[in-house]
């Protein structure tokens, strides 16, 4: 059994668990929820360090600059649930997390 197959059947072994306790399934955890519980726990399990290599709900664009003749303004701040950083100030990649109520894609 793979790395990734062994990770899914212990995600749905964890879920039949919190549903028989009484506790909330993965369809009723906000985006919030969900980083907390089970993407910072991946994370970490895989070897980031929390501390120096994960920000967590971070902006990391100050928006897009629309110019209309002399008038410019900025759009609105990009943000991200989690940003990966090989060393301080070099990000590597970028995590978006949602909650069960989106589909995949």
């Amino acid at each position: 059994m793979s790395k990734w197959e062994s990770a899914i059947i212990e995600s749905y072994m964890t879920d039949e668990l919190d549903q028989r306790l009484g506790m909330a399934s993965k369809k009723d955890l906000s985006e919030r929820d969900i980083c907390t519980k089970y993407i910072t726990p991946a994370l970490t399990e895989a070897g980031w360090n929390i501390h120096s290599q994960i920000r967590e709900e971070v902006g990391f664009t100050a928006g897009r600059i629309y110019v209309r003749g002399k008038m410019v303004h900025r759009g609105e701040q990009k943000r991200a649930d989690f940003i990966l950083y090989y060393k301080p100030n070099i990000p590597i990649a970028i995590i978006e997390a949602k909650d069960n109520n989106h589909i995949i894609g």
